[in-house]
């Protein structure tokens, strides 16, 4: 018997070192539910490769990355940055983003995060550790951006002792209001999500941010985004999806435990987009940027905060010297915390 064409490897659209997994979830009212994992395949022998030897391996170590909101995982360079030390680098694309999403879904669409629990154990699964993680003498290091960093702070918490390390690439870990704004809004939120799931929550999004990732770009650098899964306006913010990350903030609020290193990667600052300014190219245009500070510290006992002047809301697709800045100080980061063998 032959296996299915989609539960086995292929060739992804990263193109060369980059291959695709689709992992199936089941159903749900809008039809079959899958995740897909993308896995950066080890360099092959060049200089730089091994030059890299002399810096400290990690080869015992396992990345899974997961993707924010109205997005996917497209950035070959981050993958290298641990397959040339010799780590095995993984990122999801979880059920209706990205590679995942199938004629009929609504993007982006879940109405409690823990549901993700069984797209990262279907990943962790696939990657040989288990569905709990556990599996093996590999280390795992969880690397999450924005709604992303969200969903996997939130996964750290409730598995505790899995996780060796975890980064954040600006997680939403707090609503773009004062906590006073959040508890006023949640409770209208969580009625609406209850009757109403589908309802379309009011939101203004004029492409700035899509704009300054394009301004900022490096042709040394490239990367290439498929504006069908990254569109160039945030994807439509249905009740039942931001009553769950309202809940989200609500756990990060009243403190978790997570018993892994932290590293937090924020701009400096943040900026209001309500009109074009090349302003908006040195800033983050998305979260607000001390508050999420604030928040971070509540995530465990061992959290490092690193600010990266001139970054924007994806501090690795930031202009070339705030982006080599956050790459410089995520190997330091990692050297620190991870450049042993257990």
């Amino acid at each position: 018997m032959h296996a299915h064409p989609e539960s086995e490897w292929r060739p992804d659209v990263l193109g060369d070192g980059f291959e695709q997994l689709t992992l199936p979830l089941g159903s749900d009212d809008e039809g079959d539910v899958v995740a897909t994992l993308v896995r950066s395949l080890p360099p092959r022998g060049s200089w730089l490769s091994r030059l890299l030897r002399r810096a400290p391996r990690l080869d015992d170590v396992d990345v899974l990355y997961v993707h924010g909101w109205s997005d996917y995982f497209f950035q070959r360079r981050l993958a290298r940055q641990f397959t040339e030390r010799g780590a095995r680098f993984f990122a999801l694309d979880l059920r209706k983003y990205g590679r995942s999403i199938r004629p009929g879904q609504t993007p982006g669409f879940i109405t409690d995060l823990a549901t993700y629990d069984e797209d990262i154990a279907a990943a962790l699964q696939a990657m040989g550790r288990g569905r709990d993680g556990r599996g093996g003498d590999r280390r795992l290091v969880l690397f999450g951006h924005s709604t992303g960093g969200l969903v996997l702070t939130l996964w750290a918490h409730r598995h505790p002792g899995v996780a060796s390390a975890v980064i954040l690439n600006s997680p939403w870990l707090e609503f773009q209001l004062p906590g006073f704004g959040r508890g006023a809004i949640s409770p209208i939120v969580d009625m609406r999500a209850r009757h109403h799931p589908m309802d379309r929550a009011p939101q203004v999004d004029l492409g700035f941010y899509t704009r300054a990732q394009a301004e900022a770009a490096d042709p040394a650098d490239p990367v290439d985004i498929n504006f069908s899964w990254r569109p160039e306006r945030t994807m439509t913010v249905h009740a039942g999806w931001l009553d769950a990350v309202l809940d989200g903030h609500a756990l990060v609020a009243r403190g978790l435990s997570i018993d892994a290193p932290v590293c937090v990667m924020l701009s400096t600052r943040s900026v209001r987009p309500l009109r074009w300014s090349d302003d908006l190219t040195r800033a983050d245009s998305v979260l607000v940027v001390d508050d999420i500070a604030r928040a971070a510290l509540k995530l465990g006992p061992v959290v490092t905060v690193c600010r990266i002047d001139g970054a924007i809301h994806d501090v690795f697709l930031s202009r070339r010297e705030a982006r080599n800045e956050a790459y410089r100080r995520l190997a330091e980061w990692s050297d620190m915390m991870l450049s042993r063998r257990r």
